[in-house]
């Protein structure tokens, strides 16, 4: 039986894959920072671990509780919108540290099972965001952007030894807390300096205007969809708003 490690599983897309591949017979690691496991069906192919992709010694911690594993799905993220001018580079630093780097770490603490193994898959989760034109997202965007490229060399690199390594792309969904978090409770126009509050504003509507969606299941059932694809495809578009995006591209 395969044992697949989420990061980033209290809520939205990683708690859905945690529970798709629990479905479909695998054992899942199920990490976050605060471990909440009444979150997640209580199971013993099942474990609540606590991770936080910023801190290498929890990093370490929960790949020796986790034992060896077959999959890592890199979900952990942190949203960011608004307007570059009014973004603090502290907070542009602290979006980086964990959507790129918690990504890169986390992977780099993975990496040696895989190439002792000759086997083994990395699924970073990325955003529809990198597929298109969008704005209020530039320092949310860059660090997803940016994992893709780091995937897309990463994979050249592991596959002489067995090992995988994709990206999925989720579209936007209405039923995850992203836009609440990235908002911290406010209206976007209260956010963003005066200049750009028609901007914003024409922005959100925008948004609000779009006629599909992404749904946390799509999320789920495209990460496992990668997981298990040996056709060498590299990024996965999910929800039917990313795939129409990655069409266009």
């Amino acid at each position: 039986m395969k044992t697949v490690l989420i990061t980033g599983t209290s809520s939205g897309y990683g708690r859905e894959t945690a529970r798709h591949f629990h479905a479909q017979g695998w054992n899942v690691v199920a990490t976050m920072r605060t471990p909440r496991p009444d979150l997640l069906p209580v199971s013993d192919r099942l474990r609540v671990l606590a991770l936080d992709v910023t801190q290498p010694e929890s990093i370490t911690a929960a790949f020796e509780a986790a034992g060896p594993v077959d999959a890592l799905v890199n979900n952990a993220g942190v949203p960011e919108m608004g307007v570059f001018e009014g973004t603090p580079m502290a907070r542009v630093r602290e979006v980086f540290e964990t959507n790129t780097f918690g990504v890169m770490a986390v992977t780099q603490a993975v990496l040696g099972q895989f190439r002792e193994r000759g086997s083994g898959v990395v699924v970073n989760v990325t955003s529809s965001v990198v597929l298109g034109h969008m704005p209020l997202t530039a320092v949310y965007k860059a660090s997803k952007a940016a994992v893709e490229g780091f995937t897309s060399s990463l994979a050249l690199e592991l596959a002489p030894f067995g090992v995988r390594a994709r990206t999925v792309e989720p579209g936007a969904c209405l039923t995850t807390n992203f836009a609440a978090t990235a908002l911290g409770g406010g209206p976007l126009e209260d956010l963003v300096p005066a200049p750009y509050a028609a901007f914003a504003k024409d922005a959100m509507d925008g948004v609000s205007r779009q006629a599909e969606f992404t749904r946390e299941s799509d999320v789920a059932e495209t990460v496992w969809r990668a997981v298990h694809d040996t056709t060498g495809q590299l990024r996965f578009p999910a929800g039917p708003d990313a795939v129409r995006l990655a069409e266009a591209r």
